[in-house]
């Protein structure tokens, strides 16, 4: 379809310029058209149209990939996707209508001459990880996340675009249905995606790690394959550790790429929000030899997994939302005053129940101070032993539990309301569950207003487990 001038009307749309002339596609800005008295509908927000290419020599990815995208479109929610307007019918004139929203892809921090700090690449490749748990919580994956359908907002959060290659585990994979071979972009594609399996959110995390990688490096971890055999050396084939380009870069992120890059989907971070914990807080990644290697994989390795590629059976994806159900991350708020042995020795034993039923779940043992705990002194040191103290504290009550199986993490928070505090560090770890006392201020300050816990329970994002004390009768004397 031609290029359509200003001015031009679609059903009840008006055109007003061209954003954007692709291959795939024209994205216009829009507005509603007026009346046939003249006036004009303001629109909620500003709006675009996409108007998929579909002429002669345009390939049937683009019709079925339009399909999917008005199929999936309707049905997204949040603030990580723009809001739905309107769709034409394929037997008019095909177009979406949706918001569109202000900002810079993540092309514009791969143009940068100057090479980013560990910490904006972190920062960005968390916002990314965060929008993609989104879409998975809602059975989506994405499965074409690159640099340009990332748009990263002014406040620093991203907005995922163009889901013409997405899978939505309640409708039909038409693309599955319509083309027999991998779809997707050859660089960012994950190995799975090369062999035919969609559906995996883990996919959607290995496309976030070639985007870190880019980050890194300045390069692509696998080139720019350009033939089917090329995109299936990523079957078993590691990357250059991105520390051999970079040696600057610190292991905790090159540990955090490379486990995005693992060939096999099992051997990466189990959900988007696993990943976006770790790049959030990096002095807690756990640091292995895929983080401190700068030499490249040897050919005997590769060859083994070329061979156990050849012969490995790949089988189709549960529900995205089912499988990070499955690997929580766990909170476990632990009060640090005016709390009883019991509490605590049942708050631990709630935590083992929990991690126990869920390999893999994360767990993050957090406590919150006041800020005059740290104000006893002017001496800035103070406030760091005073940190140190209940860090050292929530570790020794950790000891117990087995967590050989779970990565853990403990973190002291100063604020003023505690119930505010684990509400927000909840809501911006993606925490799946809340495990708390039930009872911090007593029975009878309970009757008069709203304890810590009840507050956490009304405003929390997730679950909440609150824990009735109990001992066990022989530990009461002792």
């Amino acid at each position: 379809m031609k290029l359509l001038d200003p001015g031009a009307l679609i059903d009840g749309f008006e055109i007003e310029e061209c954003l954007h002339a692709g291959g795939m596609a024209h994205i216009y800005k829009v507005r509603y058209a007026p009346g046939a008295d003249g006036t004009r509908r303001e629109a909620e927000f500003p709006m675009a149209m996409k108007i998929p290419r579909m002429t002669a020599g345009d390939g049937a990815e683009n019709i079925v990939s339009f399909e999917v995208e008005h199929q999936i479109m309707p049905a997204l929610t949040g603030p990580h996707v723009p809001r739905f307007v309107a769709a034409g019918d394929l037997s008019r004139t095909p177009y979406l209508v949706m918001e569109y929203v202000q900002g810079q892809t993540l092309d514009h921090w791969l143009d940068r001459p100057e090479p980013l700090s560990p910490q904006e690449m972190a920062r960005l490749g968390a916002a990314v990880a965060k929008a993609a748990h989104s879409l998975h919580r809602q059975n989506v994956c994405h499965l074409d996340l690159k640099p340009a359908n990332v748009l990263i907002r002014p406040d620093g959060s991203a907005l995922l675009l163009d889901f013409g290659l997405s899978c939505h585990a309640h409708y039909p994979d038409l693309l599955a249905e319509a083309l027999r071979k991998a779809v997707g972009s050859p660089i960012w594609i994950a190995p799975e995606q090369v062999v035919g399996v969609r559906g995996d959110p883990r996919s959607d995390v290995f496309a976030i790690g070639v985007m870190l990688y880019q980050l890194a490096t300045g390069e692509t971890p696998f080139g720019e394959p350009a033939t089917a055999a090329g995109m299936r050396q990523r079957l078993w084939m590691d990357p250059v550790p991105p520390r051999q380009r970079r040696p600057d870069l610190p292991e905790w992120l090159q540990e955090v790429i490379l486990r995005c890059l693992e060939p096999v989907a099992a051997q990466r971070y189990p959900s988007a929000a696993h990943l976006a914990f770790d790049l959030t807080h990096p002095d807690d990644v756990r640091v292995t030899d895929r983080g401190r290697r700068t030499e490249g994989t040897g050919f005997w390795v590769h060859f083994k997994r070329w061979l156990r590629a050849a012969g490995m059976q790949y089988q189709p994806s549960p529900l995205p939302s089912q499988q990070i159900e499955q690997v929580p991350i766990v909170m476990v708020a632990v009060p640090y005053k005016d709390v009883s042995d019991a509490t605590l020795y049942s708050l631990r034993e709630a935590v083992a129940r929990s991690l126990g039923i869920r390999p893999g779940a994360r767990l993050a043992c957090v406590t919150v101070i006041s800020p005059g705990d740290t104000n006893a002194t002017d001496n800035a040191l103070s406030e760091t032993t005073v940190h140190r103290w209940h860090l050292t504290r929530l570790q020794q009550w950790a000891q117990p539990l087995d967590l050989a199986d779970h990565q853990t993490s403990f973190h002291v928070l100063e604020a003023g309301d505690v119930a505010d505090a684990i509400v927000k560090y909840a809501g911006g770890n993606a925490v799946s569950m809340i495990i708390m006392g039930a009872a911090t201020h007593g029975l009878q300050m309970q009757r008069l207003v709203a304890t810590v816990p009840i507050k956490v329970a009304m405003e929390a994002p997730c679950t909440v487990i609150l824990v009735k004390q109990s001992l066990p009768f022989e530990l009461l004397g002792r």
